[in-house]
């Protein structure tokens, strides 16, 4: 069994700590210029009009 690469484990993790540090300075620069940033890149769920039933809920006890 081959020992393990320490010094490539840490500097893979060191790289995703960059990563994720420049997007969220990423993020935090679209915000202050005004542009909402995506959470999660889906777009916001449309909210319920009043026609529409709560989930969970009966659509003839309305």
């Amino acid at each position: 069994m081959p020992k393990p690469n320490y010094a490539f484990e840490k500097r893979q993790r060191e790289l995703e700590k960059k990563r994720k540090k420049e997007e969220k300075a990423q993020r935090k620069q679209s915000r202050a210029d005004g542009a909402p940033a995506p959470e999660g890149g889906a777009p916001p769920a449309p909210e319920p009009s009043a026609d529409t039933p709560a989930p969970g809920q009966d659509p003839a006890q309305r």
